[in-house]
């Protein structure tokens, strides 16, 4: 990682910061309706061209993630005060701030509720630190493994990372501001259904804001035009056909390379077989579910081969995978010779462990 590429993502932040601050200023002073959405449009259109000053797979495609996404959206509905910009018209300007670029949600304020957070999670976070590391070792001998095998690596990889990516961004925002967040996953690979899998498990904050800018509008529409069954179908197959969309939009960033659309239909077979599971629910009797110790490896399993088929050849042939293990190389280097200066300063330069 070149220091142009940490001036470069200085400087996007900046202008992040600067452009949510006119953002807070908009909601505060112009009502709801197409002028206020008229007026964050332009901040919109930015956040979808900055992330192609950033050509880090880590640094690049989280700050792609951040505001060309979640960010971009969340102003969206702000515009017609809706969602989490607008749930609590009191907001300060610093959790205004940290809740459009940052993907947290606060959690709401209830007397019986008791901090649920334990050392049970903590050590559920160490394990998956741990199990990236081991990963990564083990990336060094791909050669002797089999493709398919390095791809099935490569899920645990891409879930592991993106939560711990996002405990950690939640975890300083709540230590800083002292706000109790939300959490971003619940142990997706114990959900017993698609539905259970894509709605109550997997990504929540994205999850969340797919539901309230699509599949809520889209919904009511869709049932006066062709009635409540079918309604609710098309509504859940626009939801998925945009998450591929945004996909889409997020690979590019990370590759730089243009679409092959694999990941569209990813995500618009999940959508597909989504309708027909909860069409095939309403039909049969609760009698007649699946036990977890069923349903279970069938869900994880049926993500994963499509996700194998799907969802990563496209991002791989762009080599997006070597750029991000070379970039752990440098982070463990720099790690490694920090610990040794800390090391020597600490000992006074005595020989001490070779490190």
């Amino acid at each position: 990682m070149e220091d142009s590429e940490i001036k470069s993502f200085v400087k996007v932040w900046i202008t992040i910061f600067s452009s949510l601050t006119y953002c807070y200023l908009v909601s505060k002073t112009i009502p709801k309706g197409f002028l206020k959405l008229f007026s964050v449009l332009p901040v919109i259109s930015i956040f979808l061209y900055l992330p192609l000053y950033l050509s880090s797979p880590h640094l690049g495609g989280n700050t792609a993630f951040f505001i060309a996404w979640l960010a971009n959206f969340k102003l969206l509905l702000l515009s017609f005060d809706r969602g989490p910009l607008y749930s609590n018209p009191s907001l300060s300007f610093i959790n205004f701030i940290s809740i459009a670029c940052f993907p947290i949600k606060i959690k709401q304020k209830n007397p019986q509720t008791i901090n649920t957070k334990s050392s049970l999670t903590y050590l559920n976070y160490a394990i998956k630190v741990i199990l990236v590391a081991l990963l990564l070792c083990v990336y060094d001998y791909k050669q002797y493994l089999h493709p398919n095998f390095i791809l099935f690596l490569y899920c645990f990889h891409m879930y592991f990372m993106l939560e711990i990516t996002l405990v950690i961004v939640a975890e300083m925002v709540q230590f800083l501001l002292g706000l109790e967040l939300e959490p971003q996953f619940n142990e997706p690979y114990l959900s017993t259904s698609l539905q259970d899998f894509w709605g109550n498990r997997w990504n929540l904050m994205v999850t969340g804001i797919l539901r309230s800018t699509i599949y809520e509008p889209i919904r009511p529409i869709c049932t006066r035009i062709v009635g409540k069954r079918m309604g609710l179908a098309v509504a859940i197959l626009v939801t998925f056909l945009v998450s591929g969309i945004m996909h889409e939009l997020m690979f590019f960033y990370h590759s730089r390379t243009w679409p092959t659309w694999e990941v569209m239909w990813f995500f618009a077979l999940h959508g597909l077989c989504l309708v027909a599971e909860i069409a095939l629910k309403k039909s049969l009797s609760d009698k007649l579910q699946l036990h977890p110790l069923v349903s279970r490896p069938m869900v994880v399993g049926f993500v994963m081969a499509t996700g194998l088929w799907l969802f990563w050849p496209q991002l791989l042939k762009s080599g997006v995978d070597e750029r991000a293990i070379k970039e752990y190389v440098v982070l463990g280097e720099f790690a490694k010779a920090l610990v040794k200066d800390t090391w020597v300063s600490v000992t006074g330069g005595g020989r001490g462990i070779d490190l």
